[in-house]
């Protein structure tokens, strides 16, 4: 995972901040496009959106970003064979922080809200598909998301989540 911060120009008027630019993030994208945006708001405090990512070859890099309110968002790492395997990642995300993280393809991806009505924008490299949508219960103990608040919502979908096996050796990416 990577944290990417943007700088805010600003004066009387407000402020001015470049969310994306592929040149600055060629070090991050290499030869991946972004090929999606998404939006998401989110109402309830403590709701959880996630563990989703995209078994390949439909594997997908995200990069997210807080446009109101502020979230602990999180990224697992799946991938066979990584040195990070199974460990998670969490940045507290607002629009005053200017932090975007970066989810590398074979993580996967989730969020609670920590205000009312936060909105996330996600930047996507590969295009939804539901046959290669995968995902990870986010209480799943194995992980041990440290989540900041009670776990108060989570969607029918993210609730029927499996547990990862005991024999559970990664994602192929």
């Amino acid at each position: 995972m990577l944290v990417v911060t943007s700088n805010p120009h600003t004066d009387p008027r407000g402020s001015f901040a470049r969310l994306f630019c592929q040149r600055e993030l060629a070090y991050v994208l290499g030869e991946r496009r972004i090929v999606q945006i998404n939006h998401s708001r989110t109402a309830a405090v403590g709701a959880i959106r996630g563990m989703h990512f995209q078994h390949a070859p439909h594997a997908e890099m995200k990069l997210v970003r807080c446009l109101r309110g502020r979230v602990w968002d999180v990224a697992v790492d799946l991938r066979a064979h990584s040195p990070t395997f199974l460990q998670w990642h969490a940045e507290e995300l607002t629009p005053d922080n200017q932090r975007m993280l970066v989810i590398p393809e074979g993580c996967a991806h989730g969020f609670q809200v920590l205000t009312p009505d936060s909105e996330l924008l996600y930047l996507h490299t590969a295009c939804y598909m539901p046959d290669a949508e995968g995902g990870v219960l986010p209480t799943d103990p194995r992980i041990a998301i440290a989540w900041p608040l009670p776990v108060r919502e989570l969607s029918e979908r993210d609730a029927r989540w499996a547990l990862l096996p005991a024999q559970f050796e990664g994602l192929a990416t």
